[in-house]
């Protein structure tokens, strides 16, 4: 101990770093390797710089993704029942995304919450009343900026209105002749058909001004083309298919009355003299008279918000074509109810449901010649006649039946 007392302890000197002679050899070290390597070295920069970029957007990916998981899993088996079957019918609605509720529930679940959305609360409503004349109550009547009632410009026929009144954008068409409306489609020969049509350029074919899409089509592996109606359908007085599905149908008669109802088969539709109609999945009545009773069939369980598309029929025989936007944050979309309400409030006493999701679509020749729409403010489809904002991933799809208006 006293010799290691007796050292001296021997002083460390750091030599002070050079940070201005460091930079200087950085730069002559860089300049060196450029002109050594050449394209090679800013390659090799390139490479590094988009490999880190490449890090960071998979990073982030991974947490959206993860983020997602878990709020719907949250969702899933949360406290909130309504919201979790919400969720799962909204999912339900779209042909691409029926998969998603089976990533967190089981199937007989899900099952559960389909079959739970088709139970249906039935209610007589007063549409016509004794006192306006036989005319169709309580027609909505938009005003404009001073208050006063719009008057409607009919010159082709059709009455069109934008309501925003409800949690989604909804477009509305009342064709104030039902001998107009008829069931186009997208082959003549639908056994071997392979693909459908775009709505406009089916309603091009038939010379049609107006259009929405029409009735449950088959869609094996999920590709969207749209080749093959399911269930009953007839176009101008003749069954173009049968199946031998069963579903909710919808058409029009030879005295241009619609017809709403479930389980039609061919030889019931050739005795109503049907002329035009597709079909829908079973329960999709929405309003219904019989017998000079109104009744509306409601499903309050059927509570996922999306796009939407109905055909309905006033006392005055007037056609009403309703598409609703759905799935963005301008309008989250109708539920089953908010149609039967938005067709009371037109004046029907006959509607179906048609299909929606992704195959939601208006179209309307006329539309930006009538109303002076601003070009630049449409979107590529709105200018090939498209009145709704079509959100999907794709182009608007392909589909084998639509209900159309001649001029």
């Amino acid at each position: 101990m006293a010799d290691l007392k007796g050292k001296k302890k021997k002083r460390i000197s750091y030599k002070p770093i050079k940070l201005e002679e460091n930079r200087k050899f950085r730069i002559k070290n860089t300049k060196a390797r450029q002109k050594k390597y050449g394209a090679k070295y800013y390659a090799a920069v390139f490479l590094r710089l988009l490999y880190r970029v490449f890090l960071i957007i998979v990073t982030l990916a991974l947490l959206a993704v993860f983020a997602a998981y878990y709020t719907l899993n949250t969702v899933a088996h949360g406290p909130s029942e309504t919201m979790r079957n919400a969720l799962v019918l909204s999912a339900m609605q779209a042909s691409a995304t029926k998969w998603v509720p089976g990533l967190f529930l089981d199937s007989e679940t899900v099952e559960k919450i389909v079959n739970s959305s088709m139970e249906k609360v039935v209610e007589e409503v007063d549409v016509v009343t004794p006192d306006d004349g036989g005319k169709p109550g309580p027609v909505y009547v938009p005003e404009d900026d001073n208050g006063e009632p719009e008057i409607p410009d009919i010159s082709d026929g059709i009455e069109f209105h934008f309501d925003t009144s409800g949690t989604f954008r909804a477009y509305v068409m009342i064709i104030h002749d039902p001998s107009k409306v008829f069931v186009g489609v997208s082959s003549n020969d639908f056994p071997n058909a392979v693909r459908g049509q775009r709505i406009y350029d089916a309603a091009d074919k038939y010379g049609a001004i107006a259009a929405i899409n029409g009735g449950e089509f088959s869609d094996p592996g999920g590709e969207g083309l749209g080749g093959q109606p399911i269930g009953l359908t007839y176009t101008q007085g003749k069954c173009v298919w049968s199946g031998g599905s069963k579903r909710t149908f919808i058409g029009l008669d030879k005295d241009n009355n619609l017809i709403v109802t479930e389980g039609m088969t061919k030889e019931e539709a050739e005795a109503l003299g049907i002329r035009d109609g597709v079909s829908f999945q079973t329960g999709n009545v929405l309003i219904k008279t019989e017998d000079g009773v109104t009744r509306c069939y409601y499903a309050p369980e059927n509570n996922g918000k999306a796009q939407r598309t109905a055909v309905g029929q006033r006392a005055d025989g007037k056609i009403i074509f309703i598409v609703t936007d759905g799935r963005s944050s301008s309008s989250l979309g109708a539920d089953y109810d908010d149609i039967i309400n938005m067709m009371l409030k037109y004046g029907a006493v006959n509607a179906g449901m048609l299909d929606g999701g992704s195959s939601a679509m208006m179209y309307y020749k006329n539309y930006i010649t009538k109303y002076n729409a601003d070009v630049n403010e449409l979107d590529e489809y709105q200018r090939l006649g498209l009145v709704n904002k079509y959100k999907a991933f794709t182009r608007p799809r392909y589909l084998p039946t639509f209900f159309m208006v001649m001029p």
